[in-house]
């Protein structure tokens, strides 16, 4: 009879290099089972007033990150937005979150350079990364290699038309975990799941955990993160930073209650790993 099939060695953790402060911020962060709070800012959603009560806010209730970006920016706020930022909370590292090689900013700390693992676009697999990699070297931007997953959160997100992609099926996570595996395998050295803007419902705890176990990245998850009830049930589940956007925007006073539940779990090992079943696997 053949051996019993073995299961998947478990992920090693990643190997800090020299000259990357971010990256090795986060890497940092998942050796010590950290958790960290991001803010996404969409420039097209730029109101001086609003971005100026939010930093207020976070002067009491500080933050990890700042991700600045969005499906569309029609506008050239970005600039500004970068500049208050940096002006207002320079202790806050500022990461782009780009969906086109135009919005490429050396005024930001870094970038998350996104491939859009989750779908078959191949402009947001490697052609927006062609056009955009002459500007990138000119900028002296520290560039995070980022596989980025949209999950189905319920109802179609900006992000998912605009790309011409379909998000990954909410209840599918082996299929989840195996595309982060891909990635991780291709290089990328952070995940990032996505319910995307406005989503309904956020990335599920089993799907966070499957891919939790596929991969050693750091771990990023957003979309839908509404409530510190949903915050802590992604940390628990495996994220490794959090993300709030569109909530936040909309009623600043959440600020509180979001770094009040990373705090409540900063320290607090994640669930148990869920068992690594990739998809095509028996």
């Amino acid at each position: 009879m053949p051996p019993p099939p073995t299961s998947p060695p478990l992920p090693t953790s990643p190997t800090i290099l020299p000259g990357s402060r971010l990256l090795n911020s986060l890497l940092s962060l998942r050796q010590a089972g950290h958790r960290a709070l991001a803010v996404l800012l969409d420039p097209d959603d730029f109101a001086p007033a609003v971005v100026h009560q939010l930093l207020a806010a976070i002067r009491r209730h500080p933050v990890d990150y700042f991700f600045v970006g969005g499906s569309l920016v029609l506008t050239e706020h970005q600039a500004a937005l970068l500049a208050l930022l940096k002006s207002e909370a320079p202790h806050v590292p500022v990461l782009l979150f780009p969906s086109h090689a135009l919005h490429v900013d050396a005024a930001a700390d870094g970038i998350l350079l996104l491939s859009l693992i989750s779908g078959r676009n191949p402009d947001f697999l490697i052609g927006q990364h062609v056009v955009a990699a002459p500007r990138l070297r000119q900028s002296g931007l520290e560039i995070l290699p980022t596989g980025y997953l949209l999950v189905d959160s319920g109802r179609a997100t900006t992000a998912s038309y605009m790309s011409g992609t379909a998000p990954l099926p909410a209840d599918k996570p082996g299929i989840a975990a195996a595309t982060a595996l891909a990635g991780e395998q291709l290089g990328l050295r952070l995940t990032y799941l996505d319910g995307g803007s406005g989503a309904l419902h956020p990335v599920p705890p089993d799907l966070i955990r499957a891919v939790r176990a596929a991969v050693s990245t750091p771990l990023i998850v957003g979309g839908g993160l509404n409530s510190g009830e949903k915050i802590q049930a992604a940390l628990r589940a495996g994220a490794d930073v959090v993300v709030v956007g569109n909530h936040l925007e909309r009623n600043p006073a959440f600020l509180a209650e979001a770094v009040a539940a990373v705090e409540a779990v900063r320290g607090v090992k994640a669930d148990g790993p869920a068992a690594l079943v990739l998809a095509g696997q028996p």
